[in-house]
């Protein structure tokens, strides 16, 4: 599992499921933190989709934590200013880098509900989508 795609479940899911995956990690082996949880601002930066360019849209509060799990490193960096999250991520994180993280079935069946969330989620949004288009025409007549 690529590390986008790790980050991406571990943000979408929530606190205590992450605390329950990095909380088997702790039992067995031990974790330096290297730079504890702290705020930190980060640019956003999005592109334009007239011009194709890129800008800064402003800047969000995002946690980061930096730890240590017998000589591999992990990082994360989290939206928001969830400490814990952010520790526990970047302990499932050392995890994936040391190649001692076995639990990428819990990890599949949440990214599987969380994709199931938003199609659902979306099906509601689409339900009120205006076609402008079909307007158009009935304007025409």
């Amino acid at each position: 599992m690529n590390k986008r795609r790790l980050s991406k479940i571990l943000a979408k899911a929530s606190p205590q499921q992450v605390q329950e995956l990095a909380g088997e990690i702790k039992t067995q082996h031990e974790i330096t933190v290297v730079k504890a949880p702290e705020k930190s601002l980060v640019m956003i930066k999005m592109r334009d989709p007239v011009k194709e360019s890129l800008f800064y849209l402003g800047e969000v509060i995002v946690s980061e934590a930096i730890v240590d799990l017998d000589g591999a490193k992990g990082t994360a960096v989290l939206l928001g200013d969830d400490y814990e999250k952010a520790l526990d991520m970047a302990v499932i994180d050392a995890a994936c880098n040391k190649g001692v993280f076995a639990r990428f079935d819990v990890l599949e069946q949440l990214e599987a509900e969380q994709n199931r969330r938003t199609e659902q989620e979306n099906a509601l949004f689409l339900k009120t989508m205006v076609n402008f288009t079909s307007m158009d025409s009935e304007a025409a007549q």
